[in-house]
This record gives structure tokens, sequence and C-alpha cells, in this order.
């Protein structure tokens, strides 16, 4: 008698286990994703910068990028609230990056360059909410912070193999445009773990009941302002590798090296500050911010040392993120508005991206001790807003 096991223990247990399985198959999905995007972005900057583009024009192609990318989710978002559609968004988002990112290898022009960088954000933005919705129904069932951490640092995998990648690439050919071509097989990689996470769990998001009047509470206004001061104030990595090659601090093989440095050191912090959410909530995220800072100072002022370190306090800013801005949201939203709800964020957090990253590149030519302040400013706002907002989130939990 003693050892029976109660039903509902065996059905939390076998959930749970289903849960993990399909957060770990859409991991498996973003790593060869991130393979593809990650390694690309690692060599844009001077890419673009061998194609004569100024700092200024690399900073805005990624600021543009990032806003587009992330300001198209409202409507994407709010798409995949009405249709339901959140296999088929999301197949035809990660399908344009089969195309776009190896597309890069023939770009002629720095124009050229820009419009497949943003066709690819495109991309993303199209399948960004309904893949978050997806995988927000099986967070709920582990932990949003842990479950997200635990995609992000398969995500992050993804993004240390393909700037290794084009190390690899780079040092075979000593030019960065072939180096592009290599990312066409994690794209289409991509599109067949993708069919497969379909295979293995197809109804995710299905049991939810559309509620089309249903309104955003308040406090998720609040975060999402908090959200945009934050990316405000995260400088781009092209920019940072635009001054580490413009400065001699690392050379054109080196440079995505310390970009796939980097994206370890982001999975890894991604897992732990989404442990620290589901026991602090959003203490988490001011810690990370405080952490982020640093990047602008050891980036911009500091010397070959001091911009390793830079990169990885940038690094662990960005898991302190991906871990833990999706699961305040997921915290407060209803499924029926998730969505909706990350399109929104996702909007806010891409425009102030893009403004944050015009600034800079603005603030570069002229001062970079202003560059730093400003963004150690706007980052310092955004930590002081998520820390009065603690305990209101803790406390409208759904």
């Amino acid at each position: 008698m003693g050892n029976e096991t109660n039903p509902r223990e065996l059905t939390a247990a076998a959930k749970r286990a289903s849960a993990l399985r399909f957060i770990v198959c859409l991991g498996i999905v973003s790593l060869f994703a991130d393979m593809t995007y990650e390694g690309a972005h690692s060599i844009v900057g001077p890419y673009l910068k061998d194609l004569g583009a100024s700092a200024l024009v690399v900073a805005a192609i990624a600021g543009v990028g990032e806003m587009l990318g992330a300001s198209l989710r409202f409507f994407s978002g709010r798409f995949a609230d009405r249709t339901r559609a959140y296999w088929t968004i999301t197949f035809c988002g990660y399908a344009m990056n089969v195309v776009a990112v190896p597309m890069l290898a023939v770009a002629s022009t720095w124009q050229i360059a820009a419009i497949l960088i943003v066709a690819e954000r495109t991309g993303k933005a199209l399948r960004g909410p309904a893949r978050d919705v997806l995988l927000s129904g099986a967070t709920q069932e582990v932990g949003h912070g842990w479950g997200f951490g635990l995609h992000s640092i398969m995500d992050q995998t993804g993004a240390v193999i393909g700037p290794l990648l084009m190390v690899a690439a780079v040092a075979r050919s000593h030019r960065f445009g072939p180096a592009f071509l290599w990312l066409a097989f994690p794209a289409v990689g991509t599109l067949a773990a993708l069919l497969m996470a379909r295979a293995l769990n197809p109804d995710r998001a299905r049991p939810v009941k559309m509620q089309s009047r249903q309104a955003l509470p308040g406090l998720f206004w609040t975060y999402i302002a908090a959200a945009g001061l934050l990316a405000c104030g995260m400088v781009d990595f092209p920019l940072l590798a635009y001054r580490f090659q413009g400065a001699q601090i690392a050379t054109a093989v080196e440079i995505p090296l310390l970009y796939a440095g980097a994206m370890a050191v982001n999975g890894l912090t991604a897992l732990l500050f989404g442990r620290l959410f589901d026991r602090i909530g959003l203490n988490a995220l001011v810690f990370g911010t405080f952490i982020s800072m640093l990047a602008l100072p050891l980036g911009f002022l500091a010397g070959p040392g001091g911009a390793i370190a830079g990169v990885a306090c940038w690094a662990t800013g960005l898991g302190a993120q991906d871990a833990c801005l999706r699961s305040g949201i997921a915290t407060v939203v209803s499924m029926s508005k998730r969505g909706g709800a990350f399109g929104v964020f996702n909007g806010v957090y891409g425009v102030a991206w893009f403004l944050g990253s015009v600034a800079m590149g603005l603030l570069y030519s002229r001062s970079l001790l202003a560059l730093v302040a400003f963004g150690v400013a706007s980052q310092l706002g955004a930590a002081v807003m998520f820390f009065r907002l603690r305990g209101m989130l803790a406390g409208k939990a759904v």
C-alpha cells in the first residue's frame, strides 16, 4: 500500500516529461537556426565594412534589421492569436533563413547585403511570436524561467557553432563573402528539425480557446516600457566588432571566434538566470542588467583584455534577457493573448534597439565616452523600473 503512486502525480510527471521533450525539440530547431543567423551575424560587421559601409551605416543596418524584425512581430503575433496557425507561421518564418543568409555570399554591394539582412530579420519576425506561444505552453509545466532558459542554452549552442564554422570558413578563404555559403546546411537542418517537432507534439497550443475581447493587463505595458529602455542601452555586436577591427584589437578570424565565445556565455547564463527567475523573479533580470552595463566601458574604452571581458558582460546581459524577459510576459499574460503580447514586446524592444543603435552609431565618431554614458544610463533606468515591478509581477502570476 505504501508504494502506491498517486494517479495525479503520474499525470503531472507525464505532462512534465512531454513538455521537456517538446522544449528540447524546439531547442534543436533553434540550434540550427542560430547556427545560420549567428554565424552570419558574427561577420556581418566587418563584411559590410569591406563592402564600403561606414560605422554609422553598419549600426543603422543592424538597428533597422532588429527594428523591422521585431516590430513586425506585433502584427505576426496578432495574426497568430487570430488564426491559431502557429505551426504554419513558424514554418514560413524559418524557411526564409534558407534563402536570405546563403545569398549574402553573392552580395556585391553593402546595399544588397542590407536587403538580405533585413529579409532574414523579417523571417524571424514572422516566426517569433508563434514559436514562443508554442514554447510557453510547455514552459508552464516546468517553470517559465527554467523552460525558457533550457531552450535558450540549446539556441545558444547553435550560436556558438555557427561563428566557429565561420572561423574555419574565413581562415580557409581569407574572405568573408564565401563563408556565407556554408550556412546553407544548418538552414536546411532547421526545417528538418521543425518537421520532427511537429510530428512529436502537434497539439501544444491547440487546447486554448480564443478570448478576442480580453485586454492585456496594465502591468504588462509598464513592463514593456522597461524592456524598451533596456534595449535602447544595449550595443549590437557588429558595432563592437567594428571597434575591435578598427582599433586592431582583434583580427578578421578572431572576431567570429570572440562572438562564438560570447554565445557560449549567453547560453550558460540564460540557464542560470532562468533558474534564478523561478526563485527570485525580476531580481534576476536586475542583477543581469548591472553586469551588462559593464560591457560598454570595457568594450569601447579598454584594451584587448578589457574588450574580451566586455564581450563576456554583454553576453551575460543577453543571457539574463533571454531567460527572464519572455518568462515575465508568460507569467502575467494568459495563453489566449500571448501571441499578441510577445509581438508587442518584440516590437517595442526592436524599435528601441534601433533607436539606441543609431544613437550609438552617431556617438561613435564623436565621443566614445558619450556613447558609453548613453548606454549605461538607459540600462540603469531599466534596472530601476524592473526592481520596482518585481513585487507586482509576482502578485499577478497567471
